[in-house]
């Protein structure tokens, strides 16, 4: 059941999947209409999900759900899964490398980089102590709001910078 992201409690459960690429306008149009069907109907255990999808920034496909309403099971996890796997395919995408980290170059654009890279990234100047860098593993929807983005010297990111 389709839920507005306000109605959602702090603790709904998140899931980020980054893009290995930024959608293009119309990718956004026809992805945003897939994630809403899919909400729209996503079901645990025959009873719906109070969940939430969107796009954030052209790379990020989010998914909430709350589950004070409604436990969420393998069997959805499953089906959401499924549902990324098939945009996968569908539009060319890598919705699960998980070693790319995405920064802010510019509000509106998002940049990635090999975590490998981190070290080079650092010394070339691309990224910078308060760059914005997105750290995909937050769990709730309050921890999605406070650290999902975080400059880079705050971010999990940083204890690997030598």
């Amino acid at each position: 059941m389709l839920t507005p992201y306000h109605i959602l409690p702090d603790n709904a459960r998140v899931w980020i999947y980054q893009a290995n690429r930024s959608f293009t306008q119309e990718e956004v149009w026809e992805i945003s209409d897939i994630l809403e069907n899919f909400v729209d109907r996503w079901q645990s255990h025959q009873k719906d999900v109070a969940g939430y999808g969107s796009l954030y920034y052209r790379r990020f496909l989010v998914l909430m759900a709350d589950e004070s309403k409604c436990d969420i099971g393998g069997c959805s996890i499953d089906s959401s899964v499924k549902l990324i796997r098939e945009l996968e395919q569908a539009y060319d995408l890598n919705f699960f490398d998980r070693m790319k980290v995405c920064y802010k170059i510019t509000n509106d654009l998002i940049g990635s980089f090999p975590f490998d890279k981190l070290n080079e990234m650092l010394e070339s100047g691309k990224l910078k102590d308060d760059s914005i860098v997105f750290n995909n593993l937050v769990a709730t929807k309050k921890d999605f709001e406070t650290n999902w983005e975080k400059p880079f010297k705050e971010s999990p990111f940083a204890r690997f910078a030598v």
